[in-house]
């Protein structure tokens, strides 16, 4: 997230002079550029990485204050929410075993922060999308106590006028509205970075851009967000739309959001890309800027252009331009964000690794691919790869659709080796990092598809809070042992946390999300037989904004069937026999708490509702069924030890159930 010591001011003459700053950083590095003060002829590579950190369940645990007072490594850091954490690794020089010299260095931080967060009863989680993450887990409550994460929540608030709405279609659908920046902290990524001359940029930029697309299709490990099954890299999804500050009214206008993957092919220097970034996208953040970077420039020095990287950390292109200083040396960095966190550190590097080889191969096969390929072929490559992964087809510079793990295999495996025997990467390196590759493509098995394979070798078994925990707790498991994703066995539902009761549980664990609902002016006719065809007892009525409006229960029916001596032409409407204003409860209050509110007022069901929506019901008879599960577990049954069910009491279990 960049510079901490940031601010948000609305006064309009602050963010002028700021403005003005930054165009003053603009001149300064066209200056710089033209006077070749760039360094040239030195490659080096870094990365980033983010991860989660999870409690004994697998959900988020808000412990980065607890473990950075622990900490005495700079290099690791905070990120937007209480239970992420980043870590910078110092830049290397490409060539021979830099990447065995990543991965170690990669683990090594790993363990550092692994053991960090042991002293905090918590764990880490490498993966783009935590399985286990809740809707309530991203309230304010839960950002890391940063000015620049507060003025930067507030900037985009403002600028986008009210909640931020998501929309994302896979294999379920989420639809869902968040008042804050905060669902930015549901991803985690590996961010690479590539430092490139200003004469290559260009050519170096566009080919990151190209290929973008495989090396995401390859390396996918977002499948879930709130337990539905999304796209591949929901990720890509859903940092978009988490700072997206355009307006639906505005739509034939042509409006980039802030995360996104460009416009355009790069001509002839980076100074496209920021000039482009300034023109599009407001200022969010400003700071203190001591430096006058045209005197420094006079004074023979090298401007730090603290506006231009402060507006450029708030545009996030999925290849960013970076500028940087080493040892006294300005240069120039792509920085590549496609990449997901995880699913091991040897499973990343393989990602890095495809991924630097691809650059240098094309390098060194093509003079510009722009003359190949279509600037929205590429980003339409990309977007597949974000939403179908390995399954995903492809327009290639050849001119040719293939599908993606056909185009890996067959074309740019081989094309990443060529381009990092070119860069003298040791070929030991080469054959293991670009051997996962090929293995994980051949298997299939992505971060993403376990997790997918997983959950479906669980249907039907246990809550789905306890197969998402399941899931997440098998993954931290399988991560320590090292072993790549291809060679992991799927997830059961006994590797998750066995709870000894209710305690440590919200009403989400357990609340019922399929609904079926009326209007209070149906039927009641309907109810009935609404009823009876889905086998439940309570039929929440809403309005037509799916606000929470009344309760039909299974005996107040029977009871006004047995009373009523006429039926009135059209029938009784809903509303004249439903409980009005029912008693609810929010996702994320205690389940006990909802179970006492049930016994304290005799009633059988709880509607559940988020800020006046209707999201869900939980039921005396959901409890009935986790009591069992905690007796049988108490008792030390299983499946083979318990008795079967009689005839009658299945039959009775099918009329209850809820």
């Amino acid at each position: 997230m960049g510079e901490h010591n940031v601010r948000r001011d609305a006064e309009p003459s602050v963010l002028r002079e700021f403005t003005n700053h930054l165009m003053r950083d603009v001149r300064a590095m066209e200056l710089m550029l033209h006077e070749d003060m760039f360094e040239s002829g030195v490659r080096r590579i870094g990365a980033e990485q983010e991860l989660f950190m999870v409690d004994e369940r697998g959900e988020p645990a808000p412990v980065i204050e607890e473990v950075l007072e622990r900490n005495t490594d700079d290099r690791i850091v905070t990120e937007l929410t209480k239970f992420n954490v980043e870590f910078n690794m110092d830049p290397l020089q490409y060539g021979d075993d830099c990447f065995t010299q990543m991965e170690t260095s990669t683990a090594d931080l790993i363990e550092k922060v692994r053991g960090l967060t042991r002293q905090v009863d918590s764990e880490i989680a490498m993966t783009g999308i935590l399985p286990t993450a809740h809707l309530s887990d991203f309230a304010l409550d839960y950002m890391t106590p940063r000015p620049r994460y507060y003025a930067l929540n507030d900037a985009i608030s403002r600028l986008r006028g009210g909640a931020g709405q998501y929309q994302i279609r896979g294999i379920d659908e989420l639809f869902v509205k968040h008042d804050s920046i905060m669902l930015e902290g549901c991803n985690t990524s590996f961010q690479t970075h590539f430092q490139v001359s200003p004469e290559e940029f260009p050519r170096y930029y566009n080919i990151a851009q190209v290929v973008a697309a495989p090396c995401l299709a390859a390396a996918t490990n977002s499948p879930l967000l709130f337990g539905k099954r999304l796209w591949r890299e929901t990720r890509i999804a859903l940092f978009q739309q988490a700072v997206d500050t355009r307006s639906s009214n505005l739509y034939l206008r042509e409006m980039s959001p802030r995360v996104h993957f460009g416009t355009d092919w790069v001509d002839e220097s980076v100074m496209e890309i920021f000039k482009e970034d300034i023109s599009r996208f407001r200022v969010l953040l400003t700071t203190e800027l001591g430096e006058d970077p045209l005197k420094t420039l006079e004074e023979g020095g090298v401007p730090n252009l603290m506006a231009l990287q402060l507006h450029n950390g708030t545009v996030y292109r999925w290849n960013r331009a970076c500028y940087g200083i080493t040892d006294g040396k300005p240069h120039l960095r792509i920085e590549n964000r496609v990449l997901p966190s995880g699913p091991t550190v040897i499973d990343e590097i393989a990602n890095a690794a495809f991924w630097y080889g691809l650059v240098a191969g094309l390098a060194r096969e093509y003079r510009d691919v722009s003359e190949h390929i279509k600037f929205y072929e590429a980003r339409y490559n990309f977007n597949a790869a974000a939403r179908n992964g390995l399954a995903s087809q492809f327009k290639w510079l050849d001119g040719s659709n293939r599908p993606a793990h056909e185009l890996i295999l067959d074309t740019l495996v081989p094309l990443a080796e060529k381009g990092l025997q070119t860069s003298d990467i040791d070929p030991s390196d080469i054959d293991r990092y670009l051997g996962i590759i090929q293995k994980r493509v051949e298997t299939q098995q992505t971060g993403a598809q376990w997790q997918l394979d997983s959950l479906d070798r669980m249907e039907n078994v246990g809550s789905r809070a306890e197969r998402l925990g399941a899931l997440t707790r098998a993954m931290v498991e399988r991560q320590k042992s090292g072993n790549p994703v291809h060679e992991w066995s799927l997830a059961t539902l006994e590797e998750g946390y066995t709870p000894t009761g209710m305690k440590d549980t919200n009403v989400e664990d357990y609340m019922t999300t399929d609904l079926f609902t009326v209007h209070e002016e149906e039927s009641i006719e309907f109810v009935a037989r609404l009823m009876d065809w889905q086998k439940i007892r309570h039929v929440l009525v809403e309005d037509e904004q799916h606000r929470l409006v009344g309760l039909v229960s299974h005996r107040t029916l029977l009871r006004h069937m047995a009373e009523r001596t006429e039926r009135p032409e059209g029938g009784v409407p809903v509303g004249d026999i439903m409980v009005e204003e029912p008693i609810s409860v929010s996702p994320d209050r205690p389940t006990l708490e909802a179970v006492e509110l049930m016994r304290e007022h005799e009633i059988g069901a709880l509607p559940v509702v988020r800020e006046d929506r209707l999201v869900g019901i939980i039921t005396e008879q959901d409890f009935i069924e986790i009591a069992g599960t905690l007796l049988d577990e108490t008792l030390g049954l299983d499946e083979e030890e318990a008795p079967e069910p009689t005839a009658a009491a299945s039959e009775n279990r099918d009329a209850e159930s809820s």
